[in-house]
């Protein structure tokens, strides 16, 4: 893989870990290394969900199905980051 794709992916990450972080409310206390991992995940993962269904090949226009499947895929790993961030990070405050 060349030093384009790395930052490439790694943009992508930080773009759909954003719009997962956005879409799913309330505050999420993860940190940013983890927002752009889960970004990262979700870009690949969302992308093989599109391929599977037949949205993945886009032969005209912006990829919406495939942005869509990307965030929703980014939301559901943000939610359950924050989820078992928060609760780790509590159990050491009650201590």
């Amino acid at each position: 893989m060349a030093i384009t794709g790395i930052i490439s992916a790694i943009v992508v990450g930080l773009v759909i870990g954003a719009l997962g972080r956005l879409v799913v409310p309330g505050r999420q206390p993860i940190p940013i290394w983890l927002t752009l991992l889960i970004g990262i995940v979700a870009a690949f993962v969302g992308g093989f969900i599109a391929s599977a269904l037949g949205y993945g090949n886009s032969n005209g226009g912006f990829p919406w199905i495939l942005l869509v499947i990307q965030v929703v895929v980014a939301a559901i790993g943000v939610a359950i980051a924050a989820n078992a961030y928060g609760r780790r990070r509590r159990g050491m405050l009650r201590r």
